[in-house]
């Protein structure tokens, strides 16, 4: 049986781990697949120093991929929403299966796109979309399909989980460990995407598919940053029992679908509470197996080409199989989507740490308490400090139990126009994880 050729389009970080795993690891890769996989063309704007492409045909068209005869799998690795959605949408058209490693591209265009696949009888695969090399993908949509899933949340971006785990650890400013952070080339130029919460909704919006038979949703989803993220809040946190985490968080609820990513108050005694660095890490809760967590690293070199090659490796292994009996793309079959809506944020739940900064006068504390009180919101735990020895303030920290945004929105709006209250409420939420 002849072997299955691929074109890599990209033969950046990833791209170069992918041809370097399949090279390396060839033997193994067959003996998995069944058939043997070569590279039959490249797409690149450069020569990786870190690939020995030997005579392998290259071109800087990555059309000239998806157009050639030669290809039957087109691997998009140039990440992306424009060039890589045309890309794709090409290779497809002209029959041949896709494996990408593009959260962006999946999260905002897969609806257009996996209805495109079914049409032409193809698989676009995209394990490596999420979390790098942590087979969260597979374990969701395969190994836990007897469950009806609950909830997920997950660390899925490593930028975040480093700065945040400098900042506890050590004390450091948000600003002093981004330019770290830069330097290291764990965030970009323009760190945006990844502190902003942006790259994390792209991939919470797969997930949340997956788990929930949903059609992808990217523009519903809630985004919040961490760039106001103070150490005092880190170190306050700490002192509760928490760890303040950039987390996603869907959850399933008789009204709807939440869809968020925050910043996130969570036990510091629970498991993903104590990833670190740049690691990532899902936790999953279904109503059988209960809750699962996979750990692992979220980015990388060959941490991502692990699961690209994965993917092609379940490409090859069906290639012989009914397009209308293959694993659905988002697990659920075509047909069966939920329409069950996403909750705008007013409309989640969860827990609430506050942080006041009040006058140094008698009561104030008694009219914070009645004014939560009024909106049924009931305090968990309350931290009082001494008096800042710059301004006089003193900072009051609260930690609610779970109750409405909507219901916290008024009351903070509440608390900021006290005479006893100083500038903004700082609101981070919190999750207990059970």
């Amino acid at each position: 049986m002849r072997a299955v050729r691929v074109g890599i389009c990209g033969l950046g970080t990833v791209g170069g781990g992918t041809f370097n795993v399949l090279k390396r690891n060839a033997e193994e890769i067959e003996r998995r697949a069944g058939r043997g996989i070569e590279v039959a063309q490249i797409a690149l704007r450069s020569r990786n120093p870190q690939c020995e492409i030997g005579d392998t045909p290259i071109t800087n068209d990555v059309f000239e991929v998806a157009n050639n005869p030669d290809v039957d799998v087109v691997i998009e690795l140039i990440g992306g929403y424009t060039v890589a959605r045309d890309l794709v949408l090409k290779a497809i058209d002209n029959g041949k299966h896709v494996v990408t490693a593009n959260k962006a591209l999946i999260a905002v265009h897969g609806n257009e796109i996996f209805a495109r696949a079914r049409e032409k009888g193809v698989i676009v695969a995209f394990e490596a979309a999420v979390a790098g090399g942590i087979p969260v993908i597979k374990a969701i949509r395969e190994g836990l399909a007897g469950n009806r899933i609950n909830w997920l949340v997950g660390i899925i971006n490593g930028t975040g989980n480093f700065i945040l785990s400098e900042m506890r650890e050590k004390g450091r400013a948000f600003d002093d460990v981004l330019k770290e952070a830069q330097a290291l080339g764990y965030a970009e130029a323009d760190p945006t995407f990844d502190v902003e919460g942006i790259d994390a909704a792209h991939k919470l919006t797969i997930l949340a598919s997956i788990a929930f038979g949903i059609p992808l949703q990217f523009d519903k989803a809630y985004t919040e940053g961490i760039t106001q993220l103070t150490t005092a809040d880190v170190g306050y946190a700490e002192a509760l029992g928490y760890r303040i985490k950039h987390l996603g968080v869907a959850r399933r609820t008789e009204e709807g679908i939440e869809l968020r990513v925050h910043p996130t108050l969570i036990p510091a005694d629970c498991l993903i509470a104590n990833v670190n660095g740049v690691m990532n890490a899902v936790m999953v809760n279904g109503d059988a197996a209960g809750s699962t967590l996979y750990y692992g690293a979220g980015a990388g070199m060959e941490p991502t080409a692990s699961s690209v090659v994965a993917d092609l490796v379940d490409v090859v292994r069906a290639l012989t199989t009914d397009p209308e009996n293959r694993v659905p793309h988002l697990a659920f079959q075509p047909e069966a989507l939920s329409d069950h809506p996403i909750l705008p944020i007013e409309a989640c739940e969860s827990a609430y740490y506050l942080r006041i900064h009040a006058k140094d006068h008698p009561g104030v504390l008694a009219q914070v308490a009645s004014i939560l009180s009024a909106r049924g919101i009931n305090i968990e735990s309350i931290m009082q400090k001494e008096a800042e020895e710059q301004d006089g303030l003193v900072p009051m920290i609260l930690v609610t139990h779970r109750v409405r945004e909507a219901q916290i929105n008024e009351a903070i709006a509440a608390l900021e126009a006290l005479e006893g209250v100083t500038g903004k409420v700082v609101r981070i939420r919190v999750e207990q994880l059970n």
